[in-house]
């Protein structure tokens, strides 16, 4: 179980998160949403430490989640990739063994396997000789999971991972989602998305600095909560979608 108790994070005096508390459970996929400026992607990145938080306690399985970084994959927002970087897309994908091969070490026939198995699951393996710069969105997503894959993790981030996408991926992905849920990993996906992905969740998150609401779809996605987080922009939100 991934616990998250009274994070707070602050930028220059100003609160970006405040007493965030939450669990999540294995098997399950938690989405994460929320307006823009939210705080949805710092409270990723404060969860796995890559920015520095006020207070507050982060644990996996009962003990600091600092301690335990092996066991996570972490695929953040393709704008924050360089894409014009000079590198295979096996490359990208090997480089989750690292920690499991060591720095300047050849990486071992278990590691190359387990790439190729990645690569095949997601339909890359034909494009690993690719420069990464030169893949369609999609196949970008889908070369980044199957590094998420290679790692071998127990729990899983993922950032706005549909964003720019074809249909094809989306679906490759979700197949993948599936899979690592009844492994018994655990998921947390951010998305901006209020439509048909909030219901392949198992639990949502809605924050605005804040948790608005954590729950179902039908405990989360109510018209006072939208409104609380979205203001008069929730206008946009189907009512049918609000109802259900």
């Amino acid at each position: 179980m991934l616990e998250v108790e009274n994070l707070d994070v602050n930028y220059r005096g100003t609160i970006a998160l405040e007493n965030i508390c939450f669990r999540a459970l294995p098997g399950q996929m938690m989405g994460v949403i929320g307006p823009n400026g939210a705080g949805k992607s710092t409270l990723v990145k404060a969860i796995l430490g890559l920015i520095p938080s006020a207070r507050g306690l982060v644990t996996f399985r009962d003990r600091s989640l600092k301690k335990q970084l092996n066991s996570v994959a972490y695929v953040p927002q393709r704008t924050q990739i360089d894409w014009d970087y000079p590198i295979t897309v096996w490359n990208v994908v090997m480089m989750a063994r690292t920690r499991h091969t060591g720095w300047f070490r050849k990486p071992s026939r278990q590691s190359k396997e387990i790439v190729k198995s990645a690569l095949q699951r997601v339909g890359m393996l034909d494009f690993c000789s690719r420069q990464i710069g030169e893949l369609s969105g999609g196949q970008q997503q889908r070369v980044f999971l199957a590094r998420a894959l290679a790692q071998q993790a127990d729990l899983f981030f993922f950032d706005e991972p549909f964003v720019g996408i074809d249909r094809k991926t989306e679906a490759i992905m979700f197949d993948v989602f599936r899979e690592l849920k009844q492994d018994g990993k655990i998921l947390i996906l951010v998305t901006h998305d209020l439509g048909a992905t909030l219901k392949k969740c198992d639990s949502l998150l809605l924050l605005k600095q804040q948790i608005i609401a954590n729950g179902s779809f039908k405990e989360v996605i109510t018209a006072d909560n939208l409104q609380r987080a979205y203001g008069d922009s929730i206008l946009l939100f189907e009512q049918e979608e609000v109802a259900c």
